[in-house]
């Protein structure tokens, strides 16, 4: 395999075997029965093709039970697959389920000492991360005590703040970009980050596609065990979005993990149209005037937040958003920490329908939520009978 390849996998398949009772997985154990089949095939996975480059961001997506969870497990070889073969080069680092390693009678050391041999640390290179890894999980004194008296906040801090100490090669993240709460989310957000600008390869799981979109360099949508599309981020997500709006009753899968952060957080929201304020608004289709003004607050230790505000219909399909870091607006903060900024829809373009109006505070790259709040409902009419959901500025000649 090429030094260039950090992942590869070839005709990679795994099997499952489902029994309707427990006795069938023991009958099927012995070793008259080993040419039988007591149970049920399940395929995981079927036939995986996957070449991953050193540097590269690769985004996983899919619905509960396509497979993902399974395809990161096997690249981090924990489990085996039944065809095929796996190839990676370098070492890995696994965000999955943070902490379910660790033994619950051992102390926070003890396990930070197992947990590091485990991917590969010699004691004289724990030693040396020892004292910055209990520092970045911030449980202080509380490293010397049984781990089975942790709050699961402490345990998922402490976790991470291994699995990201080892200078990993390769980083496998499943759902959450960021753990933990409040001020922790940030510094998980920022150490994930800086792995990323490092050269560290990562693979990224989530149903959040808008950060899936923004932070990989490519995506694999995989659907019952396949890949049923691998490419640029866009058209891939795309494919994806138009793949769950079609499906009934489906729930929209682009929400974004948001994390309420003391240290930065929306203080007050005012959404008005024309004389109406708060609550259910009533506006009409490209006369009325919807405003958003919204007050916020942040530790200067902080880079300055963004601002953006999203409009989503009544099943949770985005519509249309909007944000002060692609817009390039430059917000500031008093003496306080407080800062605000309004925003205006002059004759709204929103056809007839009930929409929802959603405010977040991001970080200054509008990457990672500090805070999201659904802020007001929008009841639109409209005086003639066009169809669609938007109203496109024009000029008939």
């Amino acid at each position: 395999m090429s030094s260039n390849i950090a992942i590869n996998l070839k005709n990679v398949s795994k099997r499952y075997k489902l029994y309707e009772k427990p006795l069938d997985r023991l009958l099927q154990m012995l070793p008259w029965n080993k040419n039988k089949m007591l149970g049920e095939e399940f395929w995981a996975l079927k036939n995986i093709d996957m070449q991953v480059h050193r540097g590269e961001v690769i985004g996983i997506i899919g619905k509960n039970g396509a497979g993902k969870s399974t395809l990161l497990q096997l690249v981090c070889q924990t489990l085996e697959p039944t065809n095929g073969s796996i190839h990676i080069n370098g070492k890995i680092a696994a965000l999955l389920e943070l902490g379910s390693g660790f033994n619950p009678e051992f102390s926070g050391k003890e396990n930070v000492y197992m947990s590091g041999a485990i991917a590969g640390l010699s004691k004289e290179e724990i030693d040396r991360k020892y004292d910055a890894i209990v520092e970045f999980s911030g449980i202080g004194e509380f490293v010397n005590s049984p781990v089975k008296n942790y709050s699961s906040g402490m345990m998922v801090r402490l976790a991470f703040a291994v699995a990201t100490s080892v200078e990993p090669d390769i980083l496998v993240i499943d759902e959450a970009l960021s753990v933990g709460d409040g001020a922790f989310a940030r510094k998980s957000f920022d150490r994930i980050m800086q792995l990323k600008e490092s050269g560290c390869t990562i693979l990224f799981c989530s149903h959040a596609l808008y950060q899936v979109e923004v932070l990989c360099q490519k995506v694999m949508w995989v659907d019952k065990g396949a890949i049923k599309a691998f490419g640029e981020p866009s058209g891939v997500v795309n494919m994806y979005q138009k793949y769950l709006d079609g499906m009934d009753g489906s729930v929209n899968d682009t929400g974004i993990l948001s994390v309420t952060n003391p240290h930065a957080r929306i203080k007050n929201v005012r959404v008005f149209s024309d004389d109406a304020h708060e609550g259910d608004l009533k506006l009409m289709s490209e006369v009325s005037t919807l405003g958003v003004a919204v007050a916020f607050v942040s530790d200067a230790s902080l880079p300055i937040p963004s601002v953006a505000v999203v409009i989503t219909d009544d099943v949770g399909k985005n519509i249309t958003s909007c944000g002060t870091f692609y817009d390039d607006v430059k917000l500031e903060l008093d003496a306080n920490g407080e800062g605000n900024v309004s925003l205006t829809f002059a004759k709204i373009g929103l056809r007839k329908g009930r929409y929802y109006l959603h405010v977040l505070l991001m970080c200054e790259n509008a990457i990672h939520i500090y805070e999201s709040i659904q802020c007001a409902s929008l009841d639109v009419t409209q005086k003639g009978s066009e169809v669609g959901l938007v109203a496109m500025p024009r000029e008939w000649r």
